[in-house]
């Protein structure tokens, strides 16, 4: 009919996996963009976790969810490091919450103490060797 609205998806359409060294999770870890099909089918050695504003939740709480159920769909159980941008309560609670199944699923969550400082401005790093 004329007047029917077909509604835009934002998640991953199903189909084979693709294998990535480094993703970063898209749009600030929001759970209306990245869901447990993304972490079936977007399969990386290292997922690059940003967000840092609490009031809006980032990261979500369900995107890091959906991570541990996606990765336990995989095959294989290689080893997955989650790297995020910013220390966070979410994050924080999430690690505690989860870490027998982190450790389960061989996923490892990077805590950076390192320190870059440009000009007058300093921010927290992570250096990655692929």
């Amino acid at each position: 009919p004329g007047n029917t609205k077909v509604a835009k998806s934002t998640a991953v359409p199903p189909g084979p996996p693709v294998y990535l060294d480094l993703v970063y999770i898209p749009n600030h870890s929001n759970r209306k963009n990245v869901d447990v099909e993304f972490f079936k089918r977007v399969r990386s050695y290292y997922y690059v976790v940003s967000g840092n504003d609490s009031a809006a939740e980032e990261p979500s709480r369900a995107v890091l969810d959906s991570l541990l159920e996606g990765k336990a769909q995989w095959e294989s159980n290689m080893q997955v490091t989650l790297i995020p941008t910013h220390d966070s309560e979410v994050m924080r609670e999430w690690y505690q919450d989860t870490h027998e199944k982190q450790q389960e699923l061989n996923i490892m969550v990077l805590a950076s103490s390192s320190t870059v400082v440009m000009q007058d401005e300093s921010f927290p790093a992570c250096k990655i060797e692929l």
